[in-house]
């Protein structure tokens, strides 16, 4: 199978071959700090912005299932803890 593949010769001898060197990546001109700020600002022209009642709802779905999966956790935690010190303090 591998010398099919072409990793042994039919001397079952690894067979190696040299690996080339990657090419050089051609370095890109730099922009001037000026046109970069232009080019950011024209960016985040283009971002979609959410609306304040649109932060205030997510932001209370983010805090509401936070608690929820905080006492999730709690509770659960507790449960197995109670769990496990039934099952040795037998």
């Amino acid at each position: 199978m591998l010398q099919r593949q072409g990793a042994v010769d039919a001397a079952g001898a690894p067979v190696r071959q040299a690996r080339s060197a990657p090419a050089p990546k051609p370095k890109e001109a730099r922009v001037a700090p000026r046109e970069f700020v232009r080019e950011v600002q024209g960016e985040l022209k283009k971002v979609a912005w959410p609306t304040r009642p649109e932060v205030m709802n997510y932001t209370a779905v983010v805090i509401a299932t936070l608690v929820i999966m905080t006492l999730l956790t709690f509770v659960f935690d507790y449960l197995f803890a109670k769990g496990v010190l039934y099952l040795f303090d037998r």
